[in-house]
């Protein structure tokens, strides 16, 4: 799959009737797995981005360049389209373009831009936001510094736990104006809030944030709502198996070989019942050698792009069987 593709694959998100969600993906490993289980999108988050690539927290220290190498790591080892979490565009309007230009590059199917004000101004202790002007001149920067006219961009606004509902509403309906493609709205906290912002706008609407116990994807998709999000638990997840793993050999563990299987809390047995085939703690993985992890192309796709039919052969399944695809909101 092209870039282009990817961007088409996208906007087809964006238009039509469901309500899905994303896979958190953050490197060439996670986008992998997560295109193999069947994720249509992926999310590659502004906090998890500064976890994977700096070990920090995410307080406006990673920077553009390495975000879109990132990017471009990913972009390479699979085809899924993934929407990324551009912060505040790294600056003003001008840095702004050239974090759009960077990103388009690198193979970036979305990205989303915010109003944010970061970093955060000396003294202050809460989040600040710019003003509806500089934000409406970053969405117009962004828009028309893209050059494939099928990047999606997205104007993120977290005003509504931030200032006010009326303050959130008059900016996503200022940046609308702008010919950007999608809204992406955290900070919503209740069904009247979203049918506020839904009723007073028209375009396609990503939500982050939402309380899950009332996600409702047929409820969402009537509001708009194309795409919720469901935080960033892959690379928790990721790194408590790593802690567990380390921990266990620290403490005289034998580690694993061709015979032996190190049990984790996030490890699946390859060849198991289906019963085995999760994530939950006590489930087991054989992994008997690096060349298990398969990498290669699949014969019968039309797929031409970087990474096309990469798969993991390990995945709960027999290698050369196909994907397992999961719809998600159907």
């Amino acid at each position: 799959m092209t870039f282009q593709n990817r961007r088409d694959a996208l906007r087809l998100i964006l238009t039509g009737s469901r309500c899905i969600r994303p896979g958190s993906v953050y490197d060439a490993i996670s986008i992998r797995i997560a295109e193999d289980l069947g994720f249509e999108v992926g999310m590659f988050g502004g906090s998890v981005a500064s976890l994977a690539v700096l070990g920090d927290p995410d307080v406006a220290l990673i920077t553009l360049t390495e975000l879109a190498e990132q990017m471009r790591r990913m972009s390479r080892a699979a085809a899924l389209p993934v929407l990324v979490d551009a912060d505040h565009g790294y600056g003003n309007a001008l840095n702004v373009r050239r974090t759009v230009q960077e990103l388009e590059i690198a193979g970036a199917a979305g990205l989303t831009i915010e109003d944010t004000l970061l970093p955060q101004a000396f003294g202050q202790t809460g989040t600040q936001l710019i003003s509806i002007e500089e934000g409406v001149g970053k969405m117009k920067a962004a828009v028309d510094a893209r050059g494939d006219p099928r990047l999606v961009i997205m104007a993120r606004s977290g005003a509504a736990s931030i200032s006010s509902l009326d303050d959130a509403t008059a900016r996503v309906v200022a940046y609308e104006g702008t010919g950007v493609d999608a809204l992406f709205l955290t900070g919503i906290k209740t069904q009247a809030e979203l049918e506020a912002i839904s009723a007073a706008t028209k375009l396609p609407i990503v939500l982050g944030g939402f309380p899950e116990e009332k996600i409702d994807l047929d409820y969402l998709a009537n509001r708009r709502v194309c795409i919720a999000l469901q935080g960033h638990a892959p690379f928790a997840a990721a790194t408590l198996a790593v802690y567990e793993t380390l921990k266990a050999l620290r403490a005289g563990t034998a580690p694993k070989n061709g015979s032996e299987e190190l049990e984790g809390p996030c490890v699946i047995r390859a060849n198991g019942p289906p019963h085995a085939r999760c994530g939950c703690k006590g489930a087991r993985r054989r992994i008997s050698r690096v060349e298990e992890i398969d990498e290669r192309r699949d014969p019968s796709g039309d797929d031409a792009g970087p990474g096309a039919g990469r798969r993991l052969s390990v995945l709960g399944r027999a290698a050369g069987e196909g994907a397992r695809t999961r719809r998600m909101g159907a």
